[in-house]
Parts: structure tokens; C-alpha cells; sequence
């Protein structure tokens, strides 16, 4: 069970602020026991509460609780002036409590309304917390995949390096031709695999429907090499087993099957 996902549900605060279900107080109660994180997560939210009480607390005026005595003696003290009746107790309780009525209603009436304040008070906190809960929540998740994000190009990154420090790999370096002498690219060449990579950062960006591909020049003749896609730092190409010189050309989305020479940007012979 996942303990950090059931306790940031928000279904301890229900059960806290008296609103979850019978099925979800049962469920809870047996996991409190048999976890104490779920327990000590209830305690945690309880002491909230009680810390958050206090800081809303509104004092009484005062002079009310004087007030409030006084107004309760002269109700239970019959005045003296008043005419002498045969009292029985069949008439007299009924009068006391006639008389204590008044104030019970005003007793209950105030503590209905700092019930519903307080009822309206927690249950916005209570929205609050699951909210800010949520937030955290979320930005909680971007970062774990922003994480991955980096951490998954450190690898590239790493893997790249390794295999540019290969002393089986050979670097052929491609200059810009002229008129674009401000282009540059690099082709690794696996002499044990034949396996062709290039890093073309130095390129001016392709234009829209247009894409790089690499020639190599195997006895004269320019041969298809592959297709420069979007890679971060190094695209593998394709298997070259022999050539004397690398060109890379642009050309239509997809490739072409002869490179178009007007077109060419890069040019490096090998050795």
C-alpha cells in the first residue's frame, strides 16, 4: 500500500473534521493501527487544528459575564413587592422554567452561531490545506520529471563523451565550403563497426522542408549516409564499411537519392 499517497488523499482531514463516510472512518481506524505514520499524520492534523483555534480565538467583551449573572440572579430572585400567592409546586416549576426560557434560547442561538462560524472556518482551512496539498503535489511531480529529463541527458551526454574518446573511433573533421565557410561538422567513424555518427552544431538551422543528409565518398562516388535528424548533440548515421572523404549536403525532407551540389555545405576527406 502506498502509505504518502493514501495520507495525502485528504481523507484524514475528513475523518479529522467529522466529514468522511462510515466505509472511510472503518478503513481508516484499521490502517491507524496497523501504521503509524497514518497515526501520527491524524495526530499532526489534530494539533493543526488546535494551534489554528487558538490563533482565531475571539475574546469575550468585557463585562458581558457580569452582565450575564447579574441578568440570571434578578431572573431566579422573585421581587419582594410582588403580591403573596398560595404557592403549590403543580404552578411553581413551570414558572421558573417559563423564566429560564428567555435565556436558553439566546444561549443556544449563540452557540449556533460560533458553531457555524467555526463549522465555515475549518472548512475553509480545510479546502486550503487540500489545495496547497495539491500544489505540492504537482510541483512535486514536475520536478521528478524535470529530474528524469536531466538525468537521462547526463547519460547521453556521458555516452557521447565515451564514445568520441574511443581510439577505435575516427574523427573526421567537415569544413564549410565556399561561401559558407561559416558552417562546420564532425563525423565519427567506428573503424571496428564501420558505424557513422555525426555532430552537426556548428550547421545553420535547416530551413522548412529541408533537412541535411551525409555523403560519403566511396571510389568517386558520393553514397547515402543518412539523414541528419533533430538529435541533441551526436545522430548515429548509417554503416559505411569504406570512404575516402564526408560531405553533407541540404536537401528535401526525407532525403534524396543523389546529393544536390549547389547544396553542399561541408566537406572533409578522411586521413
Amino acid at each position: 500500500m502506498d502509505i504518502k499517497s493514501y495520507i495525502q488523499s485528504g481523507v484524514i482531514e475528513s475523518y479529522v473534521l467529522g466529514l468522511a463516510d462510515q466505509d472511510e472512518i472503518l478503513e481508516l481506524e484499521r490502517l491507524r493501527a496497523q501504521y503509524p505514520e497514518i497515526d501520527q499524520a491524524i495526530i499532526a492534523f489534530e494539533e493543526l487544528l488546535e494551534q489554528t483555534a487558538g490563533e482565531h480565538a475571539v475574546s469575550v467583551p468585557a463585562g458581558v459575564k457580569e452582565q450575564l449573572f447579574e441578568r440570571l440572579k434578578e431572573e431566579a430572585m422573585p421581587a419582594e413587592s410582588a403580591p403573596r400567592i398560595k404557592e403549590t409546586p403543580v404552578v411553581a416549576a413551570p414558572v421558573r422554567r417559563m423564566r429560564w426560557a428567555p435565556m436558553l434560547a439566546a444561549a443556544s442561538l449563540i452557540l449556533l452561531v460560533v458553531s457555524g462560524a467555526l463549522n465555515v472556518h475549518y472548512y475553509n482551512r480545510y479546502h486550503d490545506v487540500r489545495q496547497e496539498n495539491a500544489d505540492l503535489i504537482s510541483q512535486r511531480t514536475t520536478l521528478f520529471a524535470d529530474n528524469k529529463t536531466y538525468q537521462t541527458r547526463l547519460i547521453e551526454m556521458q555516452e557521447d563523451l565515451d564514445m568520441m574518446a574511443d581510439s577505435a573511433m575516427m574523427k573526421v573533421s567537415l569544413a564549410g565550403v565556399k561561401g559558407k565557410e561559416n558552417n562546420a561538422a564532425t563525423v565519427f567513424w567506428d573503424t571496428h563497426t564501420r558505424d557513422v555518427y555525426v555532430m552537426s552544431s556548428k550547421l545553420a538551422p535547416a530551413p522548412s522542408g529541408k533537412q541535411y543528409q551525409l555523403w560519403a565518398l566511396v571510389d568517386g562516388v558520393p553514397v547515402d549516409a543518412g539523414t541528419i535528424g533533430d538529435c541533441a548533440s551526436i545522430c548515429k548515421l548509417k554503416n559505411i564499411p569504406g570512404a575516402q572523404a564526408f560531405a553533407i549536403t541540404l536537401e528535401n525532407a526525407g532525403g534524396s537519392p543523389t546529393p544536390t551540389l549547389d547544396q553542399m555545405y561541408v566537406f572533409g576527406k578522411v586521413g
